[in-house]
């Protein structure tokens, strides 16, 4: 018999102690705990999965350029509109689209992007489509400006790094961005499994 005077008395711990989990039932209470829940509010117990969690915030970005973030530096970044057709509209927002090779120029004060590859949307076939077309990008003209000063400098580019959903409207995020040294990608490379090896370590 348990003798809540010879040892530690912790109420939740003698509940399981005299009544094993799944045991204890709320019988004629609506409001009573359950041995799930009574097991779930005892620190240090692990949290049951079907308990609700919070909800994951939804991922917009329909298009990454990953290589961009390996081969450069990110030295700034801006946020721009894109001038698209509606089928071209319809493709990105089923993720057809890819942005390895991709650039921006500026040309007679204005911006575009090259090799944006964005596929021709299947309900809407056209035969003289180029998925990889000169597109005019949309920014205010002093940004424009403060772009082309920089891009003057040795060294320096604009790339699309990403292109995402911002309410309803699709935007291309552009990196001025600078190319790395090949010590740099190693240090990046090592930098980045040493996180991921913490991360993982914090999770055992």
């Amino acid at each position: 018999m348990i003798n809540k005077y010879n040892w530690n008395y912790n109420p939740a711990l003698l509940i399981h102690k005299v009544f094993p989990y799944n045991t204890i039932t709320a019988r004629g209470n609506p409001g009573a705990q359950t041995s799930q829940s009574v097991k779930n509010s005892i620190p240090g117990q692990p949290r049951d999965s079907n308990m609700p969690s919070k909800p994951r915030q939804p991922d917009n970005t329909l298009a990454k350029n990953k290589k961009a973030y390996h081969d450069y530096e990110v030295l700034d970044t801006y946020e721009a509109g894109i001038r698209l057709t509606g089928p071209e509209v319809k493709s990105l927002r089923e993720h057809k689209c890819n942005l390895k090779g991709s650039f921006a120029s500026i040309w007679h004060g204005e911006i575009f992007a090259d090799n944006i590859h964005i596929s021709a949307y299947r309900f809407a076939p056209d035969p003289s489509y180029n998925p990889t077309k000169r597109r005019k990008l949309l920014l205010h003209e002093k940004e424009i400006e403060k772009i082309g000063l920089k891009i003057n400098e040795k060294g320096t580019t604009i790339i699309p790094l990403e292109i995402y959903l911002k309410g309803s409207l699709i935007k291309v995020k552009l990196g001025l961005c600078r190319g790395r040294k090949l010590y740099d990608k190693r240090e990046m490379l090592r930098k980045r499994d040493q996180d991921l090896e913490t991360r993982r370590a914090m999770k055992r």
